[in-house]
């Protein structure tokens, strides 16, 4: 792999680690809760009706709402990071390539 590639594969880990928070908050996973009117609060109906009226533990808006709230847990940052790697390596290729 070049370097530019690495370099590419580092910076796509190291944004989207540090643009979680952000991007959960704006869609509404928040410290306090979830907020009114948001994505997070649509996936939160959508999931108690197909539930019967729950949320079950370790469904996906439990645990986006738990990372929002206390923060993406170590494990979790090692799999955006490698998402954000793997994005980083595309984008880095597809900008080298020469027809």
């Amino acid at each position: 792999m070049d370097p530019l590639t690495l370099i590419g594969a580092g910076v796509g880990a190291a944004a989207t680690v540090a643009a979680a928070p952000a991007v959960l908050a704006a869609a509404g996973f928040t410290a306090g809760g979830i907020a009114a009117g948001s994505i997070a609060s649509t996936m939160m109906s959508a999931t108690a009706v197909a539930n019967g009226g729950g949320i079950a533990a370790g469904s996906v808006v439990a645990v986006l709402q738990a990372a929002g709230a206390a923060g993406i847990p170590l494990a979790g940052q090692a799999v955006v990071g490698a998402l954000g790697a793997a994005m980083g390596v595309a984008a880095s290729m597809a900008s080298n390539c020469t027809l």
